[in-house]
């Protein structure tokens, strides 16, 4: 008789080792452990070759002011794509690359230099292998370090040595751009320009840098299942592998990467606080070739005094043809039920939903 297969310990085992997948790989597997095989209905679709005119939108160089046509074209995005990719946004392809460069520098190292930071604890600056591992249904191909800029701030002595000039600058230059993001959102949603500023729902940048190693059976895994981010907004840096794919018009279609380029996810509280003026795109990623992926994920979440306010359809957007379509919620409260959850391929919107 066979032996019956226990999920729970083999999980067990793996995030015991702190190695994550990357130490999978290490140990010279020639076959991926049955918890990061994906069910058919997860893997099915993509690779869409539709011609589609992605979103991408010029912003002129860092000192001008983004005009109109900025704001319409950053409009139109968010209502009907939830995505956009940016050019000319301040931060120089030197900067990008060198950050990608110190990701893989760490996730690469000898593991005894990142197991010291593993854990599932919350911690500013932390390494772990899927977020939602201990709850998902299958794992997902990929390692992370998290890098929490509380209010803006992080001290960069708590930044691993191995990237941290490069963390550091990168993030220079988002924050620049995070601000200026919020201007042009606000007043794409017809509000005053510091209308988001003022709320505070975008004053902390938690940046999040993944590494999907070389999978030996890529045909059966993900290195991201689909979700839509839990944030306000998301910027994302990824290499030039590829595997992003976007949900749009009930199709999933390849985003090919752009070197110069980075791309604008609307999250759920984007989508909740406009109440659906804005909507969060769900993606997921592909694992396409044999060989590593590198991205970097910024989210952007309420400053830390905001944390456990209340966030709810903006007045503006509510009217008696247009009533609420969610209940208020605060950040802490949709990120434990997000993380309870799981990334399971369902949006968590819904449970939020007035019916």
């Amino acid at each position: 008789m066979a032996k019956a297969y226990d999920r729970a310990k083999e999980v067990e085992e793996f995030d015991r080792s702190k190695a994550g997948v990357k130490g999978l790989i290490d140990s010279g597997i020639s076959s991926i452990p049955r918890f990061f095989v994906h069910p058919v209905e997860n893997l099915s679709g993509g690779g869409c070759t539709t011609r589609v005119h992605f979103p991408t939108i010029d912003l002129g160089d860092e000192g001008s002011t983004w005009g109109v046509r900025v704001v319409d074209e950053i409009r139109h995005a968010c209502e009907t794509w939830g995505f956009f990719q940016i050019v000319n946004h301040g931060i120089t392809q030197t900067t990008m690359q060198e950050l990608l460069d110190g990701i893989r520098r760490f996730h690469e190292q000898p593991a005894m230099e990142k197991t010291r930071l593993y854990t599932r604890e919350f911690k500013k600056v932390k390494f772990y292998s899927n977020g939602d591992l201990l709850v998902s249904k299958a794992a997902n191909w990929r390692d992370s370090i998290s890098c929490e800029f509380s209010d803006g701030d992080l001290n960069p002595e708590e930044l691993p040595s191995i990237c941290r000039e490069a963390i550091s600058n990168y993030m220079k230059g988002i924050l620049r751009l995070k601000k200026k993001l919020a201007e042009s959102l606000s007043m794409a949603l017809g509000l005053d320009n510091d209308y988001l500023a003022r709320i505070e729902c975008m004053g902390t940048a938690n940046l999040v840098c993944h590494y999907y190693p070389a999978c030996p059976e890529p045909h059966l895994t993900l290195g991201a299942t689909k979700h839509s981010d839990p944030s306000f907004m998301t910027i994302l840096l990824q290499d030039n592998i590829g595997g992003l794919e976007v949900f749009h018009q009930k199709q999933w279609i390849d985003v090919p990467p752009k070197t110069e380029a980075l791309v604008v996810h609307i999250g759920d509280l984007m989508q909740l606080i406009t109440n659906g003026k804005f909507r969060s795109v769900e993606h997921r990623v592909r694992l396409r070739q044999n060989c590593p992926r590198v991205s970097a994920a910024c989210f952007f979440y309420p400053s830390s005094k905001k944390r456990h306010e209340e966030y709810r359809p903006i007045d503006n957007f509510l009217s008696t043809k247009n009533p609420p379509l969610y209940r208020g919620t605060t950040v802490a409260e949709y990120l434990a039920f997000y993380r309870s959850k799981g990334q399971d391929g369902q949006s968590s919107l819904p449970h939020f939903e007035l019916r």
